[in-house]
Order: C-alpha cells, then structure tokens, then sequence
C-alpha cells in the first residue's frame, strides 16, 4: 500500500465509523439489539479478515484473553451508551459527546500509568469541557438532548478506559484477531438476553445491522490497521478525529439534524482539542472501532 492509497483508506475507514451513529438512528430496534447485532456481524466479518491477512502480531495467552474479554465488555457498553444517545438526543449530539474521549484519556493516563500531565494537556481537558457546555442545549436531566449527550459523554469515558486497557494488554497481538476476541466477547455477553429478539427484528434493520457490523467495524477496522503499516500513528489518529465531522455531515443531510450556531462552535472546540491532543500523544497500540 503506497502512502496515498493510505490516506485514501484511513479516510475511508474514518468516514464509515462516522455512519455508525447514522445506521444506529435508521435502525428501529433497542439500543442492545443494535449492539449485539454489530457484534455479531463485526465476528463474520473479522473472521473472514483474519483468514485473508498474515497475522501481525503474536496469539494471546490466556491471561490476555481475559483481558481481552474485559475490554469486550467495555466495547460493549461503549456501545450501547453510545446507541442510547444516538436515539435521545440524535447522532450530532451523541457523536460530540463521545467526541471528548480524548479529555478522559489525557486524565486517566495521570492516573492509571502514572505519566505526567502537561499543560497544555490540562487546556485540551478545559476546551473540551467548554465545548460541551455549548453543545449543551439546557441542564435539565429532564431534557431529551441534555441527557443524549450526558450518555454520549459516557460513551466518550468508556471508549478512553478501553484504549486505555488495550494499550496494557494487547501490545505485540495482532490487532485483527484481538479485535475478534473482543467482539466475540459482547457476543456471547448479550446473547442471553438479545436471543429471544432475534425473530423480532425488523427485516430492514437487519440491513443496518449488517451494515454497523461489516462496514463500520470490520472493514473499518481493517483499513486502520493497514494504514498504520505505512503511515505514522500519530498522522491516522489526527484523521480520526474528522469522524465526528463526518457523522454531524451525515446527519444533517439525511435526517435535517441542522446543528445551531452554538454547537457548531461547541463541536469545534472539541474537535480541535481531540486533534491537538492526538498530536500530543500517540494512541493505544490496538485502535478500536469507536463508534
């Protein structure tokens, strides 16, 4: 792959985890059937992934596997809380609110690893703050929007916890396969209570689902990881960070989500703070899926 045909795939697969809020909004089923139909076509299409590529990476011992594990669980519940919104508050809002991850990662790496917080560091932490006090609409819990974009910030501090858990156990792994175990994870976590809705979905959300599954995770996924073999890591998380760009776009096209002057400037702020935090530090060795 040369560096353009990279660009060309990071930003490819960017824009399909944008859609992921998109597909979440089209489908007419619960926030938990959603996630356990992502996951469930995300193995089909990791396992068909795993099969194509040469493995990059060592297979996990069984101390990994479990942490593995544990990091499905948190995909899972990033998730769902991210769905929630996505059916509160709309994709815009909930995108923005999982937008501001990188604040929870700058704070929990203090904590957690021990590493010293820069300045600038604690800025990126205060303008993400202020831009989700625009986004905001009112404060009232009460308030559909207000509490979308509290679950969508939810969905922001779980995805940071789970990069964050990636970051300690998946090192030297193959990333298309550690992917895969973590899916299979949420799974074999939601099947007992997703089963009994199987014969009760939609057949049109079963195209939505297929969609969020292969298209949003497993082949987005893929070309992550492919592009990281020719362009550097720091270069592909600050292109990730445009995904929050492409689902308001998308949004706002589809479904006339128009987003008012106030959260533009709110989701401005978070966006800058996410690229300028993405230039600071580099991400997790194995990139997830984020929404």
């Amino acid at each position: 792959m040369t560096p353009r045909n990279a660009l060309l795939a990071i930003h490819l697969g960017a824009l399909m985890f944008g859609l992921s809020g998109v597909l979440g909004k089209l489908a007419e089923s619960s926030a938990l059937v959603i996630t356990f139909g992502r996951a469930l076509f995300a193995v089909l299409a990791l396992l068909l992934v795993a099969q194509l590529l040469r493995p990059s990476g060592a297979l996990p011992s069984w101390r990994q596997r479990a942490g593995l594990a544990l990091g499905g669980l948190l995909l899972g519940a990033h998730w769902l809380t991210f769905f929630i919104a996505v059916k509160i508050a709309g994709v815009g809002i909930a995108t923005l609110g999982f937008a501001s991850f990188p604040a929870f990662t700058v704070l929990l790496e203090g904590l957690l690893f021990r590493e010293r917080t820069r300045a600038v560091e604690f800025a990126m932490v205060g303008l993400v703050t202020a831009g989700l006090l625009l986004v905001a609409p009112t404060f009232d819990l009460g308030n559909g929007p207000t509490t979308g974009l509290l679950y969508g910030v939810l969905s922001g501090l779980l995805f940071a916890l789970l990069s964050l858990l990636n970051r300690a156990v998946t090192r030297g792994l193959d990333p298309v396969r550690s992917a895969l175990w973590q899916n299979l994870a949420i799974f074999a976590g939601l099947l007992p209570f997703c089963g009994a809705a199987i014969p009760t979905i939609p057949a049109q959300d079963w195209l939505w689902l297929a969609l969020l599954g292969v298209l949003c995770t497993g082949l987005a996924h893929s070309l992550f990881v492919a592009s990281l073999r020719v362009l550097k890591a720091r270069t592909t998380s600050v292109i990730f960070a445009l995904e929050p760009v492409y689902g308001i776009a998308f949004a706002w096209w589809l479904f006339n989500e128009q987003p008012t002057l106030r959260m533009l400037v709110g989701g401005a702020l978070i966006i800058i703070a996410s690229v300028i935090t993405s230039r600071l530090k580099s991400p997790a060795p194995t990139p997830q899926p984020v929404s």
